[in-house]
């Protein structure tokens, strides 16, 4: 298996991981049960898995309108697509993505 492929997956797997600490999070808070702290939830989204946090939110209502969090993860959010951008940009400066990895 190849690098890019591997870090597709784990990737993936990190995103499936952050959605269902969302998801048990909310149920929690429903059943006045032990939550997640607050910087676990964001910690994930800053390894990589902002995209299941964002779906997690909208589809399960969750951290809405909590501040700081939402302006939080808003930012985790912005700095990765930056980071994403630049590294589109210094792959197709080095001549392709196969350069990047």
């Amino acid at each position: 298996m190849n690098a890019p492929l591997l870090v597709a997956a784990g990737l993936c797997g990190l995103n499936l991981w952050t959605f269902a600490v969302f998801g048990y999070d909310k149920a929690q808070s429903r059943r006045g049960g032990g939550r997640v702290p607050e910087k676990h939830l964001l910690t994930l989204s800053a390894l990589g898995g902002s995209p299941g946090a964002l779906l997690a939110r909208r589809l399960f209502r969750h951290k809405t309108r909590k501040q700081p969090f939402v302006n939080y993860l808003k930012t985790i959010v912005v700095l990765q697509c930056a980071g994403v951008v630049g590294l589109a940009v210094l792959a197709a400066k080095w001549g392709g993505a196969a350069g990047v990895f």
